[in-house]
């Protein structure tokens, strides 16, 4: 299987416009890789230039631009070789930028720094940055330490940045409590985001969360609302008609 860090910088350099080359050249030395590959990580804090960082993974959108990627099959076959696929798949350049520096720097940096490096992108970034951020938490060293964060980006007002943590990426369903998961779950229903679109979601339903969604379900009905059309995903007996199904 490919390294995802190297993968994603070589789709990367295949798309990257003659005048951006500098910008690209900048995140290999803020991101520790080229000549500082061998460095042993616990020396990561001497060189990592945090305010640079920043400002380069800021300049993304303006060097790169929004184009969508339009991968080649070959691509898509490697992404999905190295479970990567959902992190990229239909993104502008600016976004593959930014996932692909979060990724190489994650490599390199020292636990703490990389958590404070998370939370400052986050809190300082805009919607395209931010959903970049949580696009690219799968793929990173310890993902687990980020739980936190993706939690919170659950509570968001902003239905891209929500979407980027639910939906196509496979975090919440590897890392997630029960009670965050079914939670963020809930959520996506009552927004009206399809649940197809949650990673995981059939290894993670369960009794609770089928009560939960039952108990939505009853609420609507009494305020005489809809009632969401893909509510049964949700339910255990759902999973039971569709392992006992017989075969046309």
């Amino acid at each position: 299987m490919q390294d995802s860090s190297l993968l994603l910088v070589k789709i990367l350099s295949r798309r990257i416009p003659p005048v951006a080359r500098s910008w690209l050249e900048r995140v290999e030395t803020l991101t520790g890789t080229g000549a500082r590959l061998g460095a042993p990580v616990s020396e990561a804090s001497t060189w990592f230039d945090r305010d640079r960082f920043l400002a380069t993974f800021t300049a993304a959108v303006r060097v790169l631009g929004k184009e969508p990627l339009g991968l080649h099959a070959e691509e898509r076959d490697e992404l999905a070789d190295a479970g990567i696929a959902g992190a990229i798949e239909g993104r502008g350049l600016d976004e593959l930028g930014r996932v692909t520096m979060l990724v190489q720097v994650s490599r390199r940096l020292p636990a703490p720094e990389l958590e404070l490096l998370l939370r400052v992108c986050y809190e300082q970034g805009d919607g395209r940055e931010r959903q970049a951020l949580l696009r690219a938490l799968p793929f990173l060293v310890e993902a687990e330490r980020f739980v936190p964060l993706a939690v919170e980006a659950c509570r968001t007002n902003e239905l891209p940045v929500f979407e980027a943590i639910t939906c196509e990426n496979p975090y919440p369903a590897a890392y997630f409590p029960d009670l965050n998961f079914n939670q963020m779950v809930l959520k996506a229903m009552f927004i009206g985001v399809a649940l197809a679109r949650i990673v995981g979601l059939d290894r993670r339903r369960s009794s609770e969360l089928a009560r939960m969604a039952e108990d939505f379900a009853s609420e609507r009905r009494a305020a005489g609302r809809s009632v969401p059309a893909d509510i049964g995903l949700l339910s255990l007996d759902h999973e039971r008609e569709r392992a006992t199904r017989i075969p046309e």
